[in-house]
C-alpha cells in the first residue's frame, strides 16, 4: 500500500494538532484550569491518527480516558474541546463530561469512556446496528493493554467475531495499565495472540509509526467494511506523561527515566517530520507554518474556553436522561 505525499503530510498534522493540544493543556491543568483528571495522549499520536485516517466521516470510533487524541483524530473542534475541558457550558458535553467524556455524534464519535474497556461493548453495539440497518459503516474500537484483561474485551471479540460485525479493535498497548507494567498483569507478551481464540486476524504494529498503523487499520476496515468480519490490531507504544496529570512518574515511582528517554527516541511526531524532510515532501518552512497555525487554533481554542460560561445550578438535572 503507497500513501500518497499529501496523505502523509496530512498525517502529520493530524499527529502535531495532538502533540500540541496535549502540551497545552500540561500547562493549562498545572495551572488549576481544568478540573478533574486529564489523561494526556503524548507519545501515542501515530495510532489515533494512523487509525482515524483509514476511517470515513460516517464511521464511528469509540474512545477512552485517555481520548483526546482519538476525538481530534476523528475530526472534533478544539474550541469545543477546550470549552468541555474547562467545564464550560459551551463543550461538547455541555460541561458535564470533561476530559474523559467527549462525544460527537454527528462525526461518529460515540463517546471517550472513563471506564477500562467501557468502550468495547459500544462498539459492538455500533457494529450490529450497521449490520441490522444494511450499511457499511465501521467502528474502530480504542483500549489499552491493561482492559484486554476486562470481560468487556473477551465477550466483545466473541460476539463481533460471531456475527461477523463490522469492528476494528486497536489495542493501544503504552505497557502499563496506570503503574503496573504489562509483564506484571499478563502472562504473553503479545495481546494481538488473543484473536486466535475469536477466529479473528491478530495483528502486532509499531505504534509510533504512524504509516505501519495506517496501513494495518485500513486492511482491517477493509476486511470489515466487506461484511469479513472484525480484527485485533496491537499498537505497541507509549505514554510520556504520568496516567493522570498529577501522577509523579518520571523515574521515581514506578519506572525510569531512562526507559521514558528510551521511548522519546521513538518520538512519532519527529520521526514523520523526519520522513517528510528527507523524502522531500514539505519544506521546513511549510512545517513551521503549519504549527504557527496549529498554536494559534489552540489559543482560540482557550480564548473561547477561557470567555465562556459555567452551566447554571439549574442545568445540574437537565440532559441526565435520553428522551425516547
Amino acid at each position: 500500500m503507497k500513501i500518497s505525499k499529501g496523505k502523509l503530510f496530512d498525517l502529520y498534522a493530524v499527529m502535531l494538532k495532538i502533540r500540541l493540544f496535549e502540551d497545552r493543556i500540561v500547562d493549562l491543568y498545572a495551572r488549576g484550569l481544568v478540573p478533574g483528571l486529564a489523561h494526556l495522549y503524548i507519545g501515542e499520536e501515530a495510532v489515533a491518527a494512523g487509525a482515524c485516517a483509514a476511517l470515513r466521516d460516517d464511521d464511528y470510533i469509540t474512545s477512552t480516558h485517555r481520548g483526546h487524541g482519538h476525538v481530534i483524530a476523528k475530526g472534533a473542534e478544539l474550541k469545543l474541546m477546550m470549552a468541555e475541558l474547562f467545564g464550560k457550558k459551551t463543550g461538547y458535553c455541555k460541561g458535564k463530561g470533561g476530559s474523559m467524556h467527549i462525544a460527537d455524534m454527528k462525526i461518529g464519535i460515540l463517546g471517550a469512556n472513563g471506564i477500562a474497556g467501557g468502550g468495547l461493548p459500544i462498539a459492538v453495539g455500533a457494529g450490529l446496528s450497521a449490520k441490522w440497518r444494511g450499511t457499511d459503516q465501521v467502528t474502530v474500537s480504542f483500549f489499552g493493554d491493561d482492559a484486554s484483561n476486562n470481560g468487556t474485551f473477551h465477550e466483545g471479540l466473541n460476539f463481533a467475531s460471531l456475527h461477523k460485525l463490522p469492528v476494528v479493535f486497536v489495542c493501544e498497548n503504552n505497557q502499563y495499565g496506570i503503574s503496573v507494567h504489562q509483564k506484571q498483569h499478563q502472562p504473553i507478551t503479545d495481546i494481538a495472540i488473543r484473536a486466535t481464540s475469536y477466529d479473528m486476524p491478530g495483528v502486532v504494529v509499531d505504534g509510533n509509526d504512524v504509516i505501519q498503523v495506517h496501513e494495518a487499520v485500513t486492511k482491517a476496515v477493509r476486511r470489515a467494511r466487506a461484511g469479513e468480519g472484525p480484527t485485533l490490531i496491537e499498537c505497541k507504544t507509549y505514554r510520556w506523561r504520568g496516567h493522570h496529570e498529577g501522577d509523579p512518574n518520571q523515574g521515581s515511582r514506578y519506572r525510569t527515566k531512562q526507559e521514558i528517554e528510551e521511548w522519546k527516541k521513538k518520538d512519532p511526531v519527529k520521526r514523520l517530520a523526519e520522513k517528510l524532510l528527507a523524502d522531500k515532501v514539505v519544506t521546513k518552512k511549510k512545517l513551521e507554518e503549519l504549527e504557527a497555525n496549529i498554536l494559534k487554533e489552540i489559543e482560540g481554542a482557550v480564548a473561547f474556553a477561557n470567555e465562556s460560561k459555567f452551566p447554571s445550578q439549574e442545568e445540574l438535572y437537565e440532559d441526565v436522561y435520553v428522551e425516547g
